[in-house]
């Protein structure tokens, strides 16, 4: 993770994947560099979800920025590969939108919160 801003402990990190997971059933994801990148700049994002492994890192370097004009909540995990599978797809991804946390909406707030706090 050479271009993560800060550590997320490995607590946090599990605790992202089940919100992506019930976000995924139960609210609205958005799965892709792409459509993430689309997400943030509709406005449309409750935390964005950054895969600290990508490679090269300059595929996911513009959307943190993004995400402080907007003022969206980012984090970092460490497996493209585990945040694929948490999205419910069979292959890797580089990021995850949650736009709509559905019944991980408490989740996605604690996280946004702990986040806020690794940041100061």
């Amino acid at each position: 993770m050479s271009y993560t801003e800060f550590d997320v402990p490995e607590s946090l990190e599990e605790k992202t994947y089940e919100a992506i997971e019930k976000a995924r059933d139960t609210g609205k994801i958005r799965i892709g560099t792409n459509e993430t990148t689309k997400s943030i700049e509709r406005d449309n994002t409750d935390i964005v979800v950054i895969a600290g492994d990508v490679e090269p890192a300059e595929i996911v370097m513009h959307i943190p920025a993004l995400c402080g004009e907007k003022d969206i909540t980012y984090t970092f995990v460490g497996s493209k590969e585990e945040l694929g599978m948490a999205a419910g797809i069979n292959v890797q991804t580089a990021t995850v939108a949650i736009s709509d946390s559905g019944s991980a909406k408490d989740d996605v707030e604690e996280i946004i919160e702990k986040i806020k706090e690794l940041k100061e």
